[in-house]
């Protein structure tokens, strides 16, 4: 029996949708589906894979069911695509992604040792980097960060620009040490702010050619913070969109306390709309 066969058997629900998605595309298939082409479906990617880390953090199960199935309609459709045109399957990507997982996991399938996640991923970054310099391309190396996607949240970019540097050794030696980096970057932004010329609510002038150093400043000490993220073994990203959805239900607390008593926030005085807050933490 063939590994694809053997997969069908295994999995015959998945063999079925890579059927059902070659039909669509085939020449007496859906005519939307026949003209999509792989640049004209990439913003259904980020799309699906939002609306299924939406799903999980409302930790709604059956929606995330849905969700990742549409994430696996864009991979399937994708391959389906690139098969068309003769670049690649979906057997290629699985088995891609097989032997990619197999290599990077030597501490399951080898004799490596990792005893914590940390460990883990410092062994996972190694030998990605440890796969680069095995096979350069051949415009010359390819450099450490073209595989951190430009287009990623910043915080998510900062949190695997500073993984891979510090795969490299380019790492502090302590959470410590990065914290004393923290206070050396606000030490900057304040200087720079001080020297910018600000409107009397405080906010920078846009205008002026200093406004630029204070937010290249305030980029730094975000950067800095990230890293202590990643040194402490924190998602920056995650911690960052939980305080968000934090804050957001705590808001929605004070404004149906305020609606409840008639009132809205807008109207209220500073002080008034603190007594909320306190109140709606306290709840929380």
């Amino acid at each position: 029996m063939s590994n694809a066969e053997h997969a069908a058997c295994e999995h015959p629900a998945f063999a079925e949708f890579v059927q059902t998605i070659a039909r669509l595309r085939a020449p007496d298939g859906c005519p939307w589906d026949r003209e999509q082409t792989h640049l004209s479906i990439a913003p259904n990617m980020v799309e699906e894979a939002y609306e299924a880390v939406d799903a999980i953090e409302a930790n709604d199960v059956a929606h995330l069911r849905e969700e990742l199935g549409d994430v696996l309609l864009q991979v399937v459709l994708q391959s389906q695509i690139a098969k068309d045109a003769g670049e690649f399957t979906i057997d290629e990507v699985c088995a891609d992604i097989n032997a990619k997982m197999v290599r990077r996991h030597p501490h399951v399938f080898g004799d490596a040792a990792a005893g914590s996640a940390n460990d883990v991923i410092t062994l996972w970054d190694k030998i990605k980097l440890a796969e680069k310099e095995e096979a350069p391309s051949q415009d010359g190396p390819e450099r450490l960060l073209d595989g951190v996607p430009t287009g990623l949240p910043a915080l998510t970019q900062a949190q695997k620009i500073s993984r891979k540097a510090a795969a490299a050794g380019f790492e502090w030696e302590s959470v410590s040490d990065v914290w004393d980096k923290v206070r050396e970057e606000e030490a900057e932004l304040a200087q720079a702010y001080g020297a910018c010329p600000k409107d009397d609510a405080g906010k920078v002038l846009h205008d002026d050619p200093l406004a630029a150093a204070v937010e290249e400043e305030l980029g730094d000490v975000l950067f800095s913070l990230v890293n202590v993220a990643r040194k402490m073994g924190i998602n920056a990203e995650n911690a960052l969109r939980s305080t968000c959805a934090k804050f957001r239900m705590r808001w929605e607390r004070m404004e149906d306390e305020a609606f409840a008593n008639g009132e809205r926030l807008e109207d209220m005085t500073q002080s008034e709309q603190e007594a909320l807050w306190q109140a709606a933490k306290r709840s929380s």
